[in-house]
């Protein structure tokens, strides 16, 4: 029987032991002093748990340590489980803001080649198992194949779908596919769009210009941008978030690849950094492998 905590645990294995496997070896048999804090802000800035975060763990160490009278370098594992444990437990996110209009519009948003359209496919599985009426937008009109792969999800989704062909306006695609979602009474508009370079800024306009004509076409709808990050990238993610949220805003997250990937301890940085919700996490490419972020558990997998 398919176990999710289980999938979670084997998908974390790797980040766990980049942070806790390398840092057990370190406080073996040590006392706590500045040199093995020293090396433990070393692993911890290595496993992408990202400045902000490092800093704050440290502080944990030093401060905690003194006050609880710790002298034993196996005592720190202790402290900085708890102290992860803090900064993942902020609530999380709402999936669908508080409205009577339909439809919820989702923008699906991410640099190229984090797996926005098998993504796609999967929320569409998830939400239409929930009883949602679910449509997908193809307004992915640059990518060669794009539209006819986002077409066989819809199909094995059992979802209805939007599309025109290659090379239309994706604007234009999105306006007709939010009016439609609107006329049908539909729960949940997936738009999927064009992978683009965030550091490219005519990319970032066509954006602007696909989320401006949905809020046209359903003024009272709430209309969510939701970044998919790759979660083998590591630090750059940070910079992805901060330049899509300039550009059409960050409702929140869905983070890929995590299986297999050491740099899993990104989410950390991107908590403590951004406090941006992590919505999704994508634990490999079957349909079930791609859990709701649950951070209770996400902290429990990786200190298991």
């Amino acid at each position: 029987m398919f176990n999710p905590f289980q999938k979670l645990k084997e998908s974390l294995a790797k980040t766990k032991d980049n942070i806790f496997g390398k840092i057990s070896q370190v406080v073996s048999r040590r006392t706590i002093d500045d040199a093995l804090i020293d090396e433990i802000e070393q692993i911890l800035i290595e496993a992408d748990v990202g400045v902000k975060a490092t800093a704050r763990l440290i502080e944990a160490i030093k401060v905690k340590s003194r006050q609880r009278n710790l002298t034993e370098g196996d005592e720190i594992i202790a402290l900085l489980k708890e102290e992860i444990a803090a900064i993942l437990s902020k609530e999380d996110a709402e999936l669908f803001p508080a409205s009577p209009a339909k439809p919820v519009v989702w923008l699906i948003v991410g640099v190229n080649g984090v797996g926005k359209t098998t993504t796609i496919g999967k929320l569409a599985t998830y939400f239409a198992g929930q009883g949602k009426k679910v449509v997908i937008g193809a307004c992915d009109t640059f990518r060669a194949a794009a539209i006819e792969q986002v077409s066989i999800w819809a199909q094995r989704s059992g979802v209805d779908i939007i599309k025109t062909q290659q090379d239309a306006d994706p604007a234009a695609v999105a306006f007709d596919a939010a009016s439609a979602s609107r006329a049908r009474g539909v729960d949940l508009l997936l738009i999927d769009t064009a992978g683009r370079l965030h550091t490219k800024g005519q990319f970032m306009d066509e954006l602007q210009k696909i989320k401006r004509v949905i809020l046209k076409a359903v003024p009272d709808s709430p209309v969510c941008s939701k970044l998919i990050l790759d979660g083998t990238t590591g630090q750059n993610a940070l910079s992805q978030v901060k330049v899509f949220t300039d550009a059409v805003g960050c409702d929140g997250l869905i983070i890929t690849k995590l299986d297999g990937t050491a740099k899993g301890g990104i989410i950390i940085a991107i908590a403590e950094e951004l406090g941006v919700p992590v919505d999704f996490i994508g634990l490999g490419e079957g349909i079930d492998d791609l859990q709701r972020f649950d951070s209770r558990k996400f902290a429990e997998a990786l200190f298991s």
